[in-house]
């Protein structure tokens, strides 16, 4: 929703953001052969159009995503459609929002709309954005269903005491805060406006970097923080963060010396996020039952906020424990 809102608002806003350095009617399209312009929108009508269809496309998006939701709701894996809907969303906004840039780009300080040239560079920009939207956008929903299926099919439901003899259990969980995904999308949203407004001419070289540079850093590492994996399988316990599951760490059965629950706040550690405090380090996404490990290197403990944190618990406690092993 952040990603549908704030892409709307972005080329709604971005042609009155340069209002005043364009003409009455603006450029919208140009030629092939000559790249003379041959079509023009009024300025209201250049800004409302493209953030109505983009509404339109993601409404449809949307709605075809919660569709396949609802006739899967016995399986609990992703929508069959999930992953072309990211993909839609990601490279349709993408595409749209350098769309949007170039023809401000192209019109800025020009008397009359015919005298706008096509933006040749910013055009083939535009693309690139479009194909790496969609390649970030099908790496994320792929991950999501890998994620899912296995934690639908070895997940156990209960603690796990005993692993017989000749069988492999995987505990998976996974957290999300949508308050820190949301924070993410903010910051993120106005790194990208940064860039789209020195694409656009709008904002000089010294004002993109003073807003692109904070903003692109807390965006990434919000967005690292906002989301959280949990698996344990005989290899141990790896904790995986943000949407791309990286980065990762990782402990070894041999490097536990033991594994419990725990309801943790985040007054208690805090705040929300990743956090070092006198517990140890805490990964706070919600409040609650927490799956805490106790290292052998000097006693440091590592907490995160996940699901059935007991059962993944119980499950590291079973295979740190030779003889619960064909018992």
């Amino acid at each position: 929703m952040a990603w549908t809102a704030g892409t709307a608002a972005l080329v709604a806003v971005l042609p009155w953001a340069a209002s005043g350095r364009l003409p009455a009617q603006l450029a919208i399209h140009w030629k092939f052969e000559d790249g003379a312009p041959d079509g023009s929108m009024p300025l209201w009508a250049a800004s409302v159009f493209p953030a109505l269809i983009w509404l339109g496309l993601a409404a449809v998006a949307l709605l075809t995503l919660r569709r396949g939701a609802g006739s899967s709701t016995e399986s609990p894996s992703p929508a069959p459609g999930g992953g072309w809907v990211a993909v839609t969303l990601l490279s349709a906004g993408a595409l749209l929002i350098g769309a949007q840039a170039s023809v401000v780009r192209a019109n800025l300080d020009r008397a009359d709309w015919h005298d706008a040239r096509q933006p040749t560079f910013w055009l083939v920009a535009t693309l690139a954005a479009t194909v790496a939207g969609g390649i970030a956008g099908w790496l994320v929903s792929s991950r999501r269903r890998r994620a899912a299926a296995p934690a639908a099919q070895e997940r156990p439901r209960g603690p796990v005491l005993r692993i017989p003899e000749g069988q492999r259990v995987v505990w998976l969980s996974r957290t999300v805060n949508p308050w820190l995904r949301l924070l993410a999308a903010v910051t993120g949203l106005v790194a990208a406006a940064a860039v789209v407004a020195l694409v656009s001419g709008i904002a000089e070289p010294a004002q993109f970097w003073a807003l692109f540079v904070p903003f692109t850093f807390a965006s990434l590492a919000v967005a690292g923080c906002a989301s959280v994996q949990a698996r344990v399988s005989e290899r141990g316990l790896e904790v995986a963060f943000g949407p791309f599951g990286w980065p990762v760490r990782r402990w070894s059965v041999a490097d536990i010396e033991s594994a419990r629950t725990e309801d943790r706040t985040p007054a208690q550690v805090g705040g929300w996020g990743y956090r070092l405090s006198g517990l140890g380090t805490t990964v706070m996404l919600r409040r609650g039952q927490c799956l805490v490990i106790r290292t052998r290197v000097k006693g440091a403990e590592f907490a995160v906020s996940v699901d059935d944190a007991e059962c993944g618990a119980a499950l590291l406690n079973a295979l740190r424990t030779p003889r619960s092993h064909g018992e």
